[in-house]
């Protein structure tokens, strides 16, 4: 089988967030449950992708973790259709239907920009009870000051259930060092992958800096996270930061090295909600794998 290492939501080698890309030979079937998380193991990044192409510009794609298949993740998804296009599987500039497990989404590739559906965007619950408040910010290692902090954290999932977590300052993101063990029995509670933390304050023409964490799936921190920062830009919408037509850029993976841009668009016109997620990305490696 033929695969690649993609790093995503980034135009340069060695920054954004790195994917794992399997593409099933034409006809294939997956491989089996386990041979897809051992082999997300083995290649060692967040996430991994497998691609099984369908017909014409339409794919189904499983995503999965070290630890666990995961219903969507974005930047293996924006790695996965540079990929395609890098393979000349599909052509520059073209619209695609992406089946997942949160449905199907469609994709357009843009002269090598690549911009992504996301699931209908959910609010599952918001964290208002002190006593519960208290214990994210502990859990996460981070200061929580409710006169600093006007906004509160909110469930919400575009794709894959998250804790918004907003936090004072660039400084108090950069600070939070949560209790993984911990970190992962509260998702586990909750019901959600991880905690994705934020903060407004950003230089301009940046909506806001993050940093993303889910050890339930074995992934301490992530640089880019394509279905959080969705989530996140229908938060900002919930909480009136910004409007029904609007996008943001969304700077993630500072702390680890990895500076990685992730650009979003909300539509809540009449129809409902759609959210899209988009960014580049370059292909590091290429090879074949024996499964």
């Amino acid at each position: 089988m033929k695969f690649l290492i993609v790093d995503a939501f980034t135009e340069t080698l060695f920054g954004g967030n790195p994917a794992g890309i399997v593409l099933l030979p034409e006809g294939a079937d997956f491989p089996a449950d386990e041979v897809c998380v051992t082999t997300a193991a083995e290649l060692r990044y967040s996430e991994t992708a497998f691609i099984q192409e369908l017909g014409h510009n339409e794919f189904k794609i499983r995503y999965f973790t070290p630890a666990a298949e995961v219903d969507l993740c974005g930047h293996a998804t924006i790695g996965s259709f540079c990929a395609l296009l890098h393979l000349g599987k599909i052509s520059d500039n073209c619209t695609c239907i992406n089946h997942t497990l949160a449905g199907d989404l469609e994709i357009t590739v843009k002269d090598g920009f690549v911009m992504m559906d996301m699931a209908s965007p959910e609010e599952i619950a918001v964290i208002d009870d002190p006593a519960a408040l208290k214990e994210l910010y502990h859990v996460m290692g981070a200061a929580y000051d409710p006169a600093q902090i006007k906004l509160l954290p909110r469930l919400i999932s575009t794709g894959l259930p998250d804790i918004m977590m907003p936090v004072a300052s660039r400084s108090d993101l950069e600070a939070i060092e949560p209790d993984m063990k911990a970190l992962s029995d509260l998702s586990a509670r909750y019901k959600v992958t991880g905690v994705h933390a934020f903060t407004l304050e950003a230089e301009e023409g940046v909506t806001a800096h993050t940093r993303n964490f889910a050890p339930l799936y074995d992934i301490d921190e992530e640089a880019a996270t394509g279905t959080s920062n969705g989530a996140l830009t229908y938060y900002f919408y919930l909480n009136g930061l910004i409007q029904a037509k609007d996008s943001c850029k969304i700077i993630q993976g500072e702390k680890m090295g990895r500076p990685s841009v992730i650009l979003t668009e909300i539509d809540a016109g009449g129809n409902g909600c759609k959210i899209k997620v988009g960014g580049s990305a370059v292909v590091l490696a290429e090879g074949e794998i024996n499964l």
